[in-house]
This record gives C-alpha cells, sequence and structure tokens, in this order.
C-alpha cells in the first residue's frame, strides 16, 4: 500500500473498515486522515482522525482495549481502508465485542427471534467470561467513554443528554423485559436484560457507584 494512492475526501478524510484478523469480524467504522493512517503503520496500532474534536486518537489509549494493526489494506477504488487487527478487549462503548450488533434484517438460514440475534449462548463453542467479570469490563468501558467522550459513543451522546435521558432508558429496557418474559421468549428475554443491565451500570458510573458496591449490598443481604 502506497499513501500516496490513498484518495482522501475534501476534508482529507478516508473511511475505515476495522476487521478482526482472525475470526473477519468486522469491528467498527472510523475516519483517518494521511497522519493517522502514517502513525498506524508506524506504530502497528488502530489510530484515527476524530471528526468532532479534531484530533488524533488511538483505540485503547484510555480504555486499554487497545488494536494490534497486522495488515493495512487499500480497496479497488482507493478511497476506503481496512485494518486488520489483533483487538485486545471490545471494540464497540457498549462493552460489545463489534460495533455492528443491532441486526436490521433477520438471518433467512437460522431461526432467530424478532431482532434477530444469534442463538442462546452466542453458538456452538462459545465461551465468555463469568457475568461479575463481564460486568466490570462494561462498567469500565462505560466509564471511560464517558471521561474520553468519543465521536460517535452511545455512552458519551447520553451522558451530554443527562441523567434523565439514561434513567428514562432504564423504563424502557425495563419495560422490554417485561414483555419478552410474558411472551415466553427466552432468546429475547436475554438481550432485554442485557441492555437493563448495561443502562443501570450507566446509571451507576454517573452516580460513582460501581459493581462492587452492588455486590457488596447483595452479599450482605444474602450471605449465609
Amino acid at each position: 500500500m502506497n499513501l500516496s494512492d490513498v484518495k482522501f475526501d475534501s476534508n482529507g478524510l478516508v473511511p475505515v473498515i476495522v476487521q478482526d484478523a482472525a475470526s473477519g469480524q468486522v469491528l467498527t467504522l472510523a475516519y483517518a486522515n494521511l497522519e493517522a493512517l502514517e502513525q498506524t503503520l508506524y506504530t502497528r496500532k488502530s489510530t484515527f482522525w476524530s471528526r468532532s474534536r479534531r484530533e488524533l486518537w488511538v483505540k485503547g489509549a484510555t480504555s486499554g482495549n487497545t488494536q494490534e494493526v497486522l495488515e493495512v489494506v487499500l480497496d479497488c477504488d482507493q478511497d476506503a481502508v481496512l485494518y486488520k487487527v489483533i483487538p485486545n478487549g471490545p471494540a464497540c462503548h457498549t462493552g460489545a465485542e463489534s460495533c455492528f450488533h443491532n441486526p436490521l434484517i433477520e438471518s433467512s438460514t437460522t431461526p432467530s427471534p424478532s431482532r434477530g440475534r444469534e442463538p442462546r449462548g452466542g453458538g456452538e463453542a462459545s465461551k465468555h467470561p463469568p457475568l461479575g467479570e463481564v460486568l466490570e469490563k462494561v462498567y469500565r468501558t462505560i466509564e471511560s467513554r464517558i471521561q474520553e467522550l468519543p465521536e460517535g459513543s452511545y455512552v458519551a451522546k447520553m451522558h451530554q443528554a443527562g441523567l434523565d435521558r439514561i434513567l428514562k432508558k432504564i423504563g424502557e429496557e425495563a419495560g422490554e423485559v417485561i414483555i419478552a418474559a410474558k411472551n415466553e421468549n427466552p432468546e429475547e428475554l436475554r438481550w432485554e436484560a442485557s441492555d437493563l443491565l448495561f443502562h443501570l451500570l450507566f446509571t451507576l458510573a454517573e452516580r460513582g457507584l460501581s459493581p462492587d458496591d452492588l455486590a457488596k449490598a447483595l452479599w450482605e443481604r444474602h450471605k449465609p
């Protein structure tokens, strides 16, 4: 790849698709200018240009969720770039592995609930850490988004909108949990309960509490 071949737009930017080099999963879409591409090639760490803050940003510089770049590829029209990476942690501000996790159409080959999500447990051979570890990791990601306010971040947007907006979302998600349970849809219930937990963690972060505070309260109530 020759950087002089890259066709930047009128703002000097080019879209960058980030892909997991091992699984092929698309992780996120961001933008880079010439300096960001040069730094990516030099450091081998995913580097982009923030259109809102108008500055370079390195994925994981604060959160620790870095991406080691194995390959940088220019597309056939020379106006888009692909980073093939080894991710160290989630790519999405929600704590999800990929930013692309809200399906608009269901798979035509796999039976699924109305929102087209994956089968229970994430499929055969799916592995994940214990719930407590996952909640702690998601909470740390939320904290970092509140501090960094990265462009395109859902947490940053909601934080700037104020606590009332987050609390309204909790009410909405709680309603979705009730509907999923009443409809006897275990898969939908799993995902809606996850959304509710995420926004509860968000509220804790906004008020200076942590999952450890919840663990302490629950242990005090239910310890032998």
